[in-house]
């Protein structure tokens, strides 16, 4: 690690022009390596900050910090999301989020994506159930347990997680900010009311 940190952004800045202009994955990989090797793991986390909205630029930088530190939560979980974007597939995803859970247990990063990952839709509504009853101020956990829900109490036609997608909206509809969240609340509601 021979960067000082204040060049690593600007460096990693210099990588992803060239690589948006030409967009040479090969040559993209070959510059991240080398400035991870040159770059400490925080000056990495700061850089990769700057470029988190590009998975194939943080994905790599991140699998350098998860060889460094395997226990980093932080870093298995952007390393999770960079490779759930890029498609790897909820197997590598759910492990990489299920070694950050154990690594941190508050992460909520973490319990998002082991949530997400679960492929078989009521064991998905259970995950999220879990995740918004381990995090009870959770809106977006809370809005995943709904819909959710109402997907396994439509598809199933099974009146208990209809209810529960039914108690969750109103929920999330009680602490709604804005009138269109409401609205979108009230239309989801009375979707599954119809149903019922």
């Amino acid at each position: 690690m021979t960067l000082p940190p204040s060049q690593t952004l600007p460096r990693l800045t210099a990588i992803v022009e060239e690589y948006k202009g030409d967009q040479n994955v090969a040559r993209l990989l070959e510059a991240l390596g080398a400035l991870a090797v040159d770059s400490s793991t925080e000056a990495l986390f700061d850089a990769a900050d700057a470029h988190a909205a590009i998975p194939e630029v943080l994905g790599p930088l991140m699998e350098v910090v998860v060889d460094r530190e395997p226990t980093n939560a932080r870093a298995l979980v952007r390393l999770a999301n960079a490779y759930w974007l890029t498609g790897r597939g909820p197997d590598v995803v759910g492990e990489l989020a299920s070694r950050a859970i154990t690594a941190d247990p508050a992460h909520r990063g973490a319990w998002h994506l082991w949530a997400l990952t679960e492929t078989e839709p009521r064991a998905r509504m259970t995950r999220w159930l879990q995740v918004s009853e381990r995090f009870p101020d959770d809106d977006l956990a809370r809005a995943n347990l709904a819909d959710n829900a109402a997907s396994v109490g439509t598809a199933e036609d099974d009146p208990v997680a209809t209810q529960l997608a039914l108690d969750t909206f109103a929920t999330l509809r009680r602490t709604a900010q804005h009138p269109a969240q409401r609205e979108a609340i009230d239309r989801a509601m009375d979707a599954l009311r119809g149903r019922a």
